[in-house]
């Protein structure tokens, strides 16, 4: 430790303090070039449950060009010359690693006496967390078992490389521009019950999935209410209670719109579950099934705007939330986007989320590299992307205990998309708690 010590908070020269006189004098008087380095991450291990076995405890690692100890200057010219060189070159190292791993609060350097501090004993909050740990983890089973049915080919890590390439050439405003369909506008008008269907602009090798639809329920207003579009969780158990969410939109003045998202509902594939062949090891499908969602309702809303809509609101939920998140990226006219437990990080998703345990192990079998499947974040990866719609409308609803959207990762999106709002609750990944507290605070901010 150049500094000799230990130092956090507003005395750390992280923070801006100035840098202690004893490594620009070791390196003087040893007459040797002087290496940067800043390790974020290492004062966790002051708290005693980093220590259990088997609990990861993540350490980042900065290390910068090595300084002169500029011998052709005076003592004391050389020796403020490598404080000045130090001192800049830990900020920048610092803010580096905060920007590249999207570093949280709880991330940077905390004093020994606050990671060692042990929080008062809640039974309650400890039975909630229990609970919530369970269900998250019999839901994750399934999707492995799910998952398991789906194996990847000889040809998977080249066809990914060719898919990456491609897409590296195209912002995320080209990658899900949505084609006018005239046919949906025409939909909408002789619409005689609530669903509307239409082709999809994206071709599939399941016929079913080619067919888009959603379900509209009017308000009484008509066409001078806003309208929320519903986007559903991934294998989303039934769409009843949408339903019913929708008719308490209705009542409260607002068109309401449940869209059967790629592989689910209608769109099932024949001999598949609900959802099962949305997310699989089969990354350019997933990519695939994400652009057709994002793309399929920025061509709903064009074609209600095209028919007197004017006003819309998102409510996404898990997988919803993540296809929320990137509308978010692409639609600049939204009154809302409420998005709870949204897949935002997707590197996590993919690489540690205890729901995929199954795809990795056929990613790493196919030699499709984390370093590749990086490349596509730019148009996948809600937290590697800014909004195009006013951050100040975008809430983000979260679970204390959620083992899949981590809380972490919320946090962090929600910081990075600056003016958003932020609500956590004490619940898993599943649960209902957080539809019920999202309607009421749209309510509340009077969306």
């Amino acid at each position: 430790f150049p500094e000799g010590g230990i130092r956090d908070g507003a005395c750390s020269l992280l923070e801006g303090a100035p840098l202690r006189a004893g490594a620009s004098t070791l390196a003087d008087m040893a007459g040797v070039p002087i290496v940067r380095c800043v390790i974020l991450g290492s004062d966790r291990l002051y708290g005693k449950r980093n220590w259990m076995p088997l609990w990861r405890t993540p350490v980042w690692i900065a290390f910068g060009q090595a300084i002169s100890h500029f011998p052709e200057l005076e003592k004391s010219v050389a020796r403020a010359r490598i404080e000045q060189e130090l001192a800049d070159g830990f900020q920048r190292l610092y803010a580096e690693l905060r920007r590249k791993f999207q570093l949280t609060r709880d991330d940077l350097p905390h004093p020994p006496r606050e990671r060692m501090r042990s929080q008062p004993k809640n039974p309650r909050r400890r039975l909630h967390r229990a609970a919530a740990n369970a269900v998250d983890f019999a839901m994750c089973v399934s999707m492995n078992l799910m998952q398991s049915r789906h194996r990847l080919n000889g040809r998977s890590a080249e066809e990914m490389d060719r898919y990456v390439v491609e897409c590296e050439k195209l912002t995320p405003h080209e990658y899900y521009a949505a084609p006018k369909d005239v046919g949906l506008v025409a939909a909408i008008q002789n619409a005689n019950g609530s669903s509307l269907t239409w082709r999809s602009p994206i071709e599939t090798e399941f016929p079913r999935n080619n067919v888009a639809r959603a379900d509209f329920f009017p308000s009484g207003r008509g066409k001078a209410a806003p309208t929320v579009i519903m986007l559903h969780a991934l294998m989303s158990a039934t769409h009843i209670g949408y339903r019913r969410w929708a008719a308490q939109f209705n009542e409260l003045g607002w068109n309401a719109c449940f869209v059967h998202l790629p592989y689910h509902y209608s769109r099932v594939p024949r001999g598949h579950w609900n959802g099962e062949l949305a997310i699989t090891a089969d990354l350019i499908r997933n990519a695939e099934g994400l652009r057709q969602g994002v793309i399929e309702v920025r061509q709903l809303i064009g074609a209600l705007r095209d028919h007197g809509y004017s006003e819309f609101g998102i409510l996404g939920t898990s997988y919803g939330g993540w296809i929320g998140a990137l509308l978010a990226m692409v639609e600049r006219d939204l009154r809302f986007v409420a998005l709870m437990c949204p897949i935002v990080n997707v590197e996590h998703a993919i690489w540690q989320n205890p729901g995929t345990a199954f795809m990795r192990r056929e990613l790493r079998r196919a030699k499709i590299a984390p370093e590749l499947v990086a490349r596509h974040f730019h148009l996948s990866s809600p937290l590697h992307n800014e909004p195009a719609c006013d951050p100040a409308r975008v809430l983000f609803v979260s679970g204390d205990f959620d083992l899949i959207a981590r809380p972490a990762d919320i946090d962090a999106i929600q910081q990075k998309w600056r003016g958003s709002e932020l609500l956590r609750f004490p619940q898993g990944h599943f649960g209902y708690r957080v539809m019920r507290e999202t309607v009421m605070r749209l309510k509340e901010r009077g969306f």
